[in-house]
């Protein structure tokens, strides 16, 4: 499977996962997401690295998905914003994989560039209101923004 993952580059970018090799995905709270990373990502899995709340927002560039989902370790740390006191090592409520770094486009696919491909017209992250951090990518749509981005 294909998928998109979006951070914002002043937390975690492009840039940093390039400098760091591999990262754990940590911090996700949306179930949607979590079940995305725990049930269906696997090593392997191609990702669209995509810079959100940044000028502009868009992809930059490509990763990889490493090792298979475990139990983010954020939400046992008390000192950490993504604390869940109701997660226990036994039983974890949320999961992370691990992505590698694959490749940065020599220039960001801005989101309006996305929204003038109509190749791209029913692609997740084009559509009103779709705000998933985690989410699929058709394999079409994939190889499109990846042409994009060369």
């Amino acid at each position: 499977m294909k998928w998109l993952m979006k951070s914002e580059p002043d937390v975690f970018s492009i840039d940093t996962l390039k400098k760091d090799k591999t990262t754990w995905w940590e911090g996700v709270r949306n179930y949607q997401a979590r079940n995305f990373m725990m049930n269906d990502m696997k090593v392997g899995d191609e990702v669209l690295f995509y810079h959100s709340n940044a000028e502009p927002s868009g992809i930059a560039g490509l990763a990889r998905v490493s090792k298979a989902a475990e139990a983010d370790k954020l939400q046992f740390d008390k000192k950490s914003e993504y604390y869940d006191e109701k997660a226990t090592k036994e039983k974890p409520r949320w999961f992370c994989v691990q992505v590698e770094f694959v490749e940065k486009f020599p220039e960001v696919i801005s989101l309006a560039e996305l929204h003038k491909n109509e190749k791209l017209a029913e692609m997740m992250v084009l559509k009103k209101g779709q705000r998933l951090s985690v989410q699929p990518v058709s394999d079409k749509h994939f190889e499109v923004v990846k042409k994009m981005g060369k």
